[in-house]
């Protein structure tokens, strides 16, 4: 996994971001280093407010404004105009938000098949996909209920399999079961990393859970702007 000559998922050399507020100035990242490398599983472990979510939307090419430099599976985020940023994101990365953000209109399997349409995967191979995934999750006999007929880890473990749905180098997720309670958060998070690790997928997981965080293959701490 951290095998010499490998080439990283993702390395962030000297990342810093500041903003403006009140007329003062707050830098949230103040120089961030980091390298994950392919299949590593790392928890980005801080407290609300410490620049998780700043940190993830950096790596996901998400917004502009950073300094310092971001490279995706050896392409510089820098060097890439909007539409090659795009294709970036599409092509090695996938998401897992807190709260799902699933399609209300729409049943579980055609929230997973979406991004993959997106990404010009033909229709019946992406329903095959999805159908795939969203078993793995224990979701076999959910597949055509909307998000209104899934309980909470139900919501979240589709959300999981879109996320995953592209087959991403990295997927970045921000407190992927931050809105579950103690035991839901517990099984989902078992099966997401499951899943995480069958894919031979890296990831990046930001949460303030320490018990959770103990699970990854490796803990990063973001304090005051810089990883310890």
């Amino acid at each position: 996994m951290n095998s010499p000559g490998v080439q990283p998922v993702v390395e962030l050399k000297g990342l810093t971001r500041s903003f403006e507020q009140g007329g003062v100035r707050i830098d949230v990242l103040r120089g961030v280093d980091l390298t994950v490398r392919p299949g590593e599983i790392v928890a980005l472990l801080g407290p609300s407010g410490s620049g998780k979510s700043t940190l993830l939307q950096a790596v996901g090419l998400l917004e502009g404004g950073f300094g310092g430099e971001i490279v995706i599976a050896g392409h510089s985020a820098e060097k890439s105009d909007p539409h090659a940023r795009t294709i970036l994101r599409r092509k090695h990365l996938g998401f897992v938000y807190q709260f799902h953000h699933l399609l209300p209109d729409f049943d579980a399997v055609e929230n997973v098949v979406l991004p993959q349409l997106v990404a010009g995967t033909p229709r019946g191979e992406a329903e095959d996909r999805a159908r795939q995934l969203l078993s793995a999750l224990g979701l076999e006999h959910r597949l055509d209920h909307r998000p209104s007929q899934l309980s909470g880890g139900e919501q979240q473990r589709v959300a999981v399999a879109r996320g995953l749905a592209n087959r991403p180098a990295l997927v970045l997720a921000d407190e992927p079961t931050g809105n579950l309670d103690e035991a839901t958060s517990d099984r989902v998070l078992g099966e997401f990393l499951a899943l995480v690790r069958g894919e031979g997928s890296a990831a990046l997981i930001a949460t303030h859970n320490e018990r959770l965080a103990a699970r990854m293959d490796r803990v990063v701490r973001l304090h005051e702007g810089l990883l310890e």
